[in-house]
C-alpha cells in the first residue's frame, strides 16, 4: 500500500503551465475513471484550482512515473516539461502534504479557507466517479478533521486575507476613493462572491456581476445590491467600469484586447484596473499591453498578499504542529488496521483448531470415555495444535540466524520479560 500526492502548484509552475494542467469540472469524472483504469492507482481523487492541480492516489506499490506519464498525455504536454515543475510525495509525506493543503498552509494566501471547500468537492466528485475506496476515504476524513482542529484551535483563519481580499486591497491602492468607482465582476463563483463582499464592505459605488447564466448572477447581485448581466453585455458595462475582476471556469478568454481598446476610447482613456484570477485566464494577456490598463494575474498578487500575512504567521507554527499530530495519528491508525486482517485470519485458524478438537472430544464422550480424561486430552490437543505452527517457524528462523525472531516472539506472546531469549552463538 502506498499513498501518493502528485501535482503542480503556484510555487512550482507558472500560470501558463497551470492553466494547461487544469481540469474542468466536466472532465473530472471521466479523468478519474481513466486514471484508475490506465495507471496502477486503485483509488484516486483530483483537486484542480487556479493555484494547483493535484492527484491523491492509493497504489499497491509506489509507481508515480506511470501517473506522471498519464497526466502529461491527458493534457497533451511533454513529460519532461511536466517533470520540471511536478512534485511527488509518498506515504507519510503525502498525508502531511494533503493535510497542509486542507489547512491553507500550502496556499498562496496562508490560511485561506476556500481550499478546504475545494478539497471536499474533490472528494465528493471522486466518490461520484467511484474512485475513492476505504483507504483514501479514511485519509480524506482524517484530513477534514485535522483542518477543522486547526481552524478551531489556531488563529490562522482570522482576518480577511485571500486572493479576493488582495485584489480589492490593490484596487484601493490605485483608486483612493472606491465610493466613486464602479466594479465589473465576471463570474459568480465563490471567489467572485468574496470579491463582491470585500468591495461592498469598502463602500464601492456600484457593482455589476456578469455571468454565463443570469440566474446565478442575479442571486449574487441581490446579496450585495449589485446589478446582474450576461457575459454578452460585458462590452457595454466595460465602458463604465473602473475595476474589472474575473474568475470563471471558461476554457477560452472572455475579454479580448479589441473589446478593452474600444471601451478605453469611449472612456476617453480613463484607466481600468483589472485582475484575472482565473486559470485558464479569462483576460487575454495582450490586454496588459494597453497604456491605460493595469492588468494583474494571480501571480502578480504576491506582494499584496505578503503584506496581509503578518497576522497569520504566528499561528502557522501551531498549525504545522497540529498537522504533524494529525499525520502521526492517521498513520498509526492505518498500521493498526493493517493488523486487523492478520488477527482475523489467526482467530479463524484458532477457532478451526478448537472446533476440530471439540468434535474429537464429543466423539470420545459418546463412546463412553471418562469425562476427566476427555477434558485433559482436549486441553493437550488444543495446546499442541495452537503451538505447532509458531514452534516450527521459530525453529526455522533461528536456524537461519534470525535471532531477532526470539525477541519478537517474547514480546508478541507477552512472556516473562525477566527471561531474555538466547542471542545465539557468541
Amino acid at each position: 500500500m502506498a499513498f501518493i500526492a502528485l501535482g503542480i502548484n503556484h510555487k512550482t509552475a507558472s500560470v501558463e503551465v497551470r492553466e494547461r494542467v487544469a481540469f474542468t469540472p466536466e472532465q473530472l469524472v471521466e479523468a478519474l475513471q481513466q486514471l484508475c483504469r490506465l495507471t496502477p492507482s486503485r483509488e484516486a481523487a483530483i483537486l484542480s484550482t487556479c493555484n494547483r492541480s493535484e492527484l491523491y492516489l492509493e497504489q499497491e506499490h509506489l509507481q508515480a512515473d506511470e501517473v506522471l506519464a498519464w497526466l502529461a498525455d491527458y493534457h497533451r504536454l511533454s513529460l519532461d516539461e511536466l517533470r520540471a515543475c511536478a512534485y511527488v510525495h509518498s506515504d507519510n509525506d503525502a498525508v502531511r502534504h494533503m493535510m497542509r493543503v486542507a489547512c491553507g498552509l500550502d496556499s498562496m494566501v496562508l490560511g485561506e479557507p476556500q481550499i478546504l471547500g475545494q478539497l471536499k468537492s474533490a472528494y465528493a466528485v471522486a466518490r461520484e466517479a467511484g474512485t475513492v475506496g476505504p483507504l483514501l476515504g479514511r485519509l480524506f476524513q482524517a484530513t477534514f478533521s485535522t483542518a477543522k482542529t486547526v481552524r478551531t484551535d489556531t488563529a490562522i483563519g482570522e482576518n480577511p486575507v485571500s486572493v479576493a481580499f488582495a485584489a480589492v486591497s490593490l484596487a484601493k491602492q490605485i483608486f483612493a476613493d472606491l465610493h466613486r468607482s464602479q466594479a465589473l465582476l465576471i463570474g459568480a463563483g465563490e471567489t467572485i462572491s468574496l470579491v463582491a463582499r470585500h468591495l461592498h464592505d469598502q463602500g464601492i459605488k456600484r457593482i455589476v456581476v456578469a455571468n454565463r447564466t443570469l440566474e446565478r448572477a442575479s442571486q449574487l447581485a441581490e446579496e450585495f445590491g449589485a446589478h446582474a448581466v450576461l457575459l454578452a453585455d460585458i462590452p457595454d458595462e466595460l465602458v463604465h467600469s473602473d475595476i474589472v475582476i474575473s474568475s470563471t471556469a471558461s476554457q477560452l478568454p472572455i475579454l479580448g484586447k479589441g473589446a478593452v481598446e474600444s471601451a478605453l476610447k469611449k472612456r476617453k482613456h480613463k484607466p481600468i484596473f483589472m485582475v484575472d484570477i482565473a486559470v485558464p485566464r479569462d483576460i487575454e494577456p495582450q490586454v496588459g499591453e494597453l497604456d491605460d490598463v493595469y492588468l494583474y494575474t494571480v501571480d502578480d498578487l504576491h506582494e499584496v498578499i505578503e503584506e496581509n500575512l503578518k497576522s497569520r504567521q504566528g499561528a502557522a507554527q501551531a498549525a504545522e504542529e497540529l498537522v504533524a499530530v494529525g499525520t502521526d495519528d492517521f498513520m498509526q491508525r492505518l498500521r493498526e488496521l493493517a493488523a486487523v486482517d492478520v488477527l482475523k485470519a489467526y482467530r479463524q485458524q484458532a477457532e478451526r483448531l478448537r472446533d476440530e478438537e471439540l468434535a474429537k472430544a464429543q466423539r470420545m464422550l459418546v463412546n463412553g470415555a471418562n469425562a476427566e480424561d476427555v477434558l485433559a486430552q482436549l486441553a493437550r490437543g488444543l495446546t499442541n495444535k495452537l503451538l505447532h505452527a509458531p514452534s516450527v517457524r521459530m525453529k526455522k528462523l533461528t536456524a537461519e540466524g534470525r535471532f531477532d525472531a526470539l525477541s519478537l516472539a517474547q514480546e508478541l506472546f507477552a512472556l516473562d520479560e525477566g527471561e531474555s531469549p538466547s542471542k545465539g552463538p557468541q
